[in-house]
């Protein structure tokens, strides 16, 4: 093997260490109990944390059931979203969560660090207003009249506390002194994506007040939206990704479109810097666990077609007996009463 090819060997394996290490704080989704994280010392024991999280972890123990769950947010959110497509989230129960999959640039990866770090910043978000944290509660600079003419009130949501803790307890393994890698600029990059879909889709929710139901007094307040709208927004930006590549502008490094004729991205687009793999079959080594054995749709033209999901290779039809519900009745009062019902279906599985 060439000088050059050991190099670029030793890059690329710096790069999956890094890129692991990164996103192996999402273990956490895998503590089941609330309340789980209550003493220092069991920050010291919590699977996938780097060092600088673990004090993170001591200094704000009560916030670490919330990062907890933000966790296991992302994870499902991002099961849901995928779970028509030939990577479909799939976790396993070692490091990291998501398998190989993560250590690589791409538009997967990016999708994985945008909802892990929106997860939190949701997560903390809702536990500031819920008033589950004594050092957070709701956002006390949204008061008075808007300019629309309603009274704010009410428990407006502190996001500006739930991305900022985000930003301290996800990023903190890229701003690590010497982390300016391509991979890492990418990685804080889709982090701050995640935050943002939750920034720019903040509702304002209200209630009137008055007489007899009516409106004469209005008042508001800001709040995050549902998670799966945070998860459909950065689906999309997922469906969308810009392909860049490191490059010097001034002093530093930057992420740059790789084809020039695209327009530069924003700060809320996902980016990637590698193409993905076609995830058709197992392969342990860059962690995809490949199709075979997946339901598919046998009707469907799109990706979760049998023909697009099986990659070709055909399906299995079986005639399968499905249990239901019917016959509902409602009685009075107050229950329904059903019928157990057998009804066979043909389901189809990749070969």
């Amino acid at each position: 093997m060439s000088p050059r090819s050991c190099l670029r060997s030793l890059r690329l394996l710096v790069f999956a260490v890094f890129s692991a290490a990164a996103s192996n704080w999402l273990y956490l989704a895998k503590l089941s109990s609330v309340g789980s994280i209550s003493e220092e010392e069991t920050c010291e024991k919590l699977k996938g944390l780097i060092q600088r999280q673990v004090q993170m972890c001591k200094r704000n123990l009560e916030v670490m059931d919330s990062v907890r769950r933000g966790a296991q947010l992302a994870i499902e959110e991002c099961q849901y979203q995928f779970r028509n497509r030939r990577w479909n989230c799939s976790t396993l129960d070692s490091l990291p969560v998501f398998g190989k999959v993560v250590t690589q640039g791409t538009r997967e990866a990016a999708f994985v660090y945008a909802i892990s770090s929106a997860g939190v910043a949701f997560a903390v978000t809702r536990a500031c207003s819920s008033g589950e944290l004594e050092k957070c509660g709701c956002d006390r600079t949204v008061h008075g009249v808007s300019p629309q003419g309603f009274q704010w009130s009410g428990c407006s949501d502190n996001i500006a506390y739930g991305v900022a803790f985000s930003q301290s307890f996800v990023d903190v393994r890229e701003r690590s002194k010497g982390a300016s890698s391509s991979r890492a600029l990418m990685n804080l990059h889709n982090n701050e994506a995640g935050r943002k879909a939750i920034l720019t889709h903040m509702r304002v929710e209200c209630k009137c007040h008055g007489v007899s139901g009516s409106c004469e007094v209005k008042t508001c307040w800001r709040a995050v939206p549902p998670f799966r709208q945070v998860g459909h927004a950065l689906k999309e930006k997922f469906d969308g990704a810009t392909e860049v590549e490191p490059r010097r502008v001034g002093s530093s490094r930057a992420l740059v479109p790789r084809n020039a004729q695209f327009k530069p991205h924003t700060d809320e687009d996902l980016v990637y810097l590698e193409p993905s793999p076609d995830f058709c079959e197992q392969d342990m080594r860059s962690g995809v666990l490949g199709t075979r054995g997946r339901t598919c749709n046998k009707t469907s033209k799109a990706i979760d077609g049998c023909e697009l999901l099986c990659c070709g290779r055909g399906f299995h039809t079986a005639q399968v007996e499905l249990a239901e519900r019917c016959g509902c009745r409602f009685h009075w009062c107050c229950f329904v009463k059903c019928r157990q019902c057998q009804r066979l279906v043909e389901m189809h599985t990749c070969r």
